[in-house]
């Protein structure tokens, strides 16, 4: 193997930060190729909601990773890991080195721990955990779940309806507490083993980041992001929660509803990007190195020389 593919770069970054614009320099100065990581970028046709690069921006830099999948079917973090090894795998044969880029950090993490903790859900038993949460509700799905789990849930959302029927879903299917099964989880293999990794995560000062994310929804309302959503409605978004619920094309629908109106639209998109950030940080700092926390200062592109890029070893 070429000695420029034995290490994979990785460069994160919370929404609104500029990954794009430094991720491009950095790429092109490396002559590297880039791979979004972006949970929303996979889909075709959302393309100005997810701040997806431009053909000027992909005609720079060969980029993998968009327009993977229509936008009426649903895709997901096991689809995206199979994918990027078969990415990892044919830049790799072309002697070339690898950007992974992006702010999902499900997505992110596949390249560090397996996508799937491999237990296996009958429909059964999914039946089941719908059918209860239909009748009875997200109460009683956790309080279900909790006596399955005396010692605790751990740091699982349990405002989320969605994480409590999976997790719900995966005690009853494999008879273990949720600590158990990350316990097994983290003794599984590790993807990419035969790469070393490097990694960088990018931020900006909180006034810094919401005059970005203000001047970002700005943006996408202007170049057409209300006709864009009007037509993934048309191409059958509906029948997909994930791209319902991503911000931007979720406000934008409730303004197509009628229930925002076009003044309070933006507001709400920058009010969800802000929310999106803060979650995004606590990800990162829960789960990436904090030596690899860049803050930038104001606009410009930092000198890619300066970038303190931490392995994982």
């Amino acid at each position: 193997m070429n000695r420029a593919v034995q290490t994979l770069h990785f460069m994160a970054g919370v929404t609104a930060s500029g990954k794009t614009e430094i991720s491009l320099e950095w790429a092109q100065n490396q002559g590297a190729e880039i791979l979004c990581c972006d949970s929303v970028a996979v889909y075709l046709g959302m393309n100005l909601g997810s701040a997806k690069p431009t053909e000027k921006e992909r005609a720079l830099v060969p980029h993998h990773g968009l327009d993977l999948c229509p936008v009426s079917e649903n895709y997901d973090v096991i689809r995206f890991a199979d994918y990027a090894r078969r990415v990892v795998k044919e830049v790799s044969a072309r002697g070339k080195a690898l950007l992974v880029v992006g702010g999902s950090g499900f997505y992110l993490q596949s390249f560090f721990l397996p996508p799937s903790d491999g237990i296996q859900v009958s429909d059964a038993i999914r039946e089941e955990v719908e059918s209860l949460d239909t009748r009875e509700g997200r109460p009683v799905m956790l309080k279900r779940l909790r006596a399955l789990n005396p010692e605790g849930l751990g740091d699982l959302d349990v405002h989320n309806p969605r994480r409590v029927m999976r997790a719900l879903e995966r005690c009853l299917s494999s008879g273990k507490t949720l600590d158990r099964i990350r316990r097994d989880y983290q003794e599984l293999p590790k993807p990419f083993a035969e790469f070393s990794k490097r990694m960088v995560w990018l931020d900006r000062e909180n006034e810094e980041i919401e005059l970005r994310i203000s001047h970002r929804t700005n943006a996408m309302l202007k170049e057409g992001l209300v006709e864009e959503t009007r037509e993934l409605l048309e191409k059958g978004m509906q029948g997909n929660p994930t791209a319902m619920s991503s911000i931007g094309y979720r406000e934008v629908i409730q303004y197509i509803r009628g229930q925002l109106t076009k003044d309070e639209l933006p507001k709400e998109i920058n009010a969800s990007t802000r929310r999106l950030v803060a979650k995004q940080r606590k990800w990162f700092r829960n789960r990436l190195p904090s030596a690899s926390r860049q803050i930038l200062k104001e606009a410009e592109i930092p000198d890619l020389n300066s970038l303190h890029w931490i392995s994982d070893s």
